[in-house]
């Protein structure tokens, strides 16, 4: 963008970026905007979709919505996209004179932010004006609202479609109650190239048993895995899988199915296996029955064809690499799964090489190139998002790793405190309680 030179004093104006990553505009931003046009003329960015997810926001509306919400706003002359939360580009192209921003991003993980434009104004000039943020009971109820419409079950439920189409690989990290949410909801890192955090949940039947102190055989009926996914629901916004192990008998499968949808589950995976579920960890050590392939497929077509909306997503759990049934098999199976109108395939193996899993995702891909792909690396763990993404695959599911944490730190307290007859020795290892309660949105 070029210097605008002004008719009434022959004066060149200044150019004032400021970037937006909202659906609804406050009087915040206003206060922001009305600051900004004091310095020159104002260009605002719209942070896109794939930014947006990455900066801990998902929109609502589209960014041509949110453009034109910009543009109708008085006193700004420039709208455009800004495609990353890093302000490179923006100091390449746009060479603003001021960046305006509110005070909020001097602390916490957006100071990585903060940072990152300094630097910028380091290399190219310019100065960085900071508006004090607005916190008033307005503006709070307005963010309320928005984290209000996320956690709606029409808007959870289509998430995990989207972020597939905005992200190269989805993470979801393991959730088993509401304060889990909250720790995968809000947990955010800093990484060199940006923000990263989980897309979303895995409530797994083997964690919300084992939660409960129950075996892992699908004793804990829909009711009561409903309440533990409730209790999520209603504290976090971001979209859930469910794991609802062989998924039964077709006949229950389906009614499975719709109060999942209606809760705003966005999908749900069930594996190909029947009778007594035995947990895949146990491989061939303990007796496992893989389903006919001709009745697991009716089962995901049944379910298909009970569903209400195009959101929701079956997804089918393949056991036959865990039951070294072999990779002729296992593809056989995924095709004609697919074919039955699964939305995504679950390849699972318990190796710690990966080799078997990347060879059947590379020949699956050969193929198929759009069917999802999902992998639990629980047991070939040292493998990256990036080297998943590689071999097509589409989300990750880290499916069990904050109760395997929780466990042993627990016992070590709890081990501590009888031998030291006080709590005293483990103070400095458990974190107080004010910071637990901080996690925990008040209304």
């Amino acid at each position: 963008m070029k210097k605008i030179e002004t008719h009434k004093k022959g004066q060149f104006m200044k150019q004032v970026y400021t970037c937006f990553c909202t659906d609804v505009i406050h009087e915040g931003h206003l206060n922001l905007i009305n600051e900004a046009r004091k310095y020159g003329e104002v260009t605002v960015g719209v942070l896109s979709e794939r930014a947006m997810i990455r900066y801990d926001r998902f929109p609502t509306i589209s960014e041509e919505e949110r453009m034109e919400m910009i543009r109708k706003v008085p006193g700004i002359s420039h709208v455009r996209i800004q495609d990353s939360i890093k302000y490179d580009e923006v100091f390449e192209e746009l060479h603003p004179d001021v960046i305006i921003h509110g005070d909020n991003w001097k602390t916490g993980h957006l100071s990585f932010i903060r940072d990152n434009v300094l630097k910028n104004i380091e290399k190219y000039g310019g100065e960085l004006v900071e508006i004090p943020y607005t916190y008033n009971p307005n503006v709070k109820k307005i963010d309320a609202r928005r984290l209000e419409k996320l956690a709606m079950p029409e808007f959870r439920r289509g998430r995990l479609r989207k972020l597939m189409k905005l992200t190269p690989v989805v993470k979801l990290m393991e959730v088993h109650s509401g304060l889990t949410g909250l720790i995968v909801e809000k947990t955010v890192a800093v990484e060199e190239d940006g923000l990263s955090q989980f897309d979303g949940m895995w409530l797994s039947s083997l964690c919300d048993s084992t939660d409960r102190g129950k075996p892992d055989i699908e004793l804990v009926d829909l009711t009561s895995r409903m309440r533990t996914a409730d209790e999520i629901m209603d504290v976090t916004t971001k979209p859930i899988v469910m794991d609802v192990d062989t998924g039964g008998m077709i006949e229950h499968f389906v009614y499975t199915v719709r109060t999942l949808e209606r809760s705003g589950i966005s999908a749900c995976i069930m594996e190909d296996k029947t009778g007594l579920k035995k947990n895949s960890l146990f491989g061939t050590e303990v007796v496992q029955t893989q389903d006919d392939i001709e009745h697991f497929c009716a089962k995901i077509r049944a379910g298909k064809e009970t569903q209400r909306s195009d959101d929701f997503m079956i997804i089918a759990r393949n056991e036959s690499l865990i039951l070294e049934k072999g990779m002729e098999d296992a593809l056989k199976r995924c095709r004609a799964y697919v074919e039955a109108g699964a939305d995504g395939i679950m390849i699972h193996s318990r190796r710690r090489d990966p080799a078997e899993i990347f060879e059947f995702c590379d020949t699956f891909r050969s193929t198929d190139p759009d069917t999802p792909l999902i992998v639990v690396p629980t047991s070939f763990c040292d493998v990256t998002t990036e080297e998943f993404e590689k071999h097509g695959i589409n989300i990750v599911i880290y499916a069990n790793q904050l109760m395997r944490a929780a466990v042993p730190a627990m016992q070590d307290v709890a081990t501590k405190i009888l031998v030291n007859h006080r709590s005293a020795e483990v103070e400095e290892e458990i974190m107080p309680f004010k910071e637990i309660i901080k996690m925990i949105d008040e209304i």
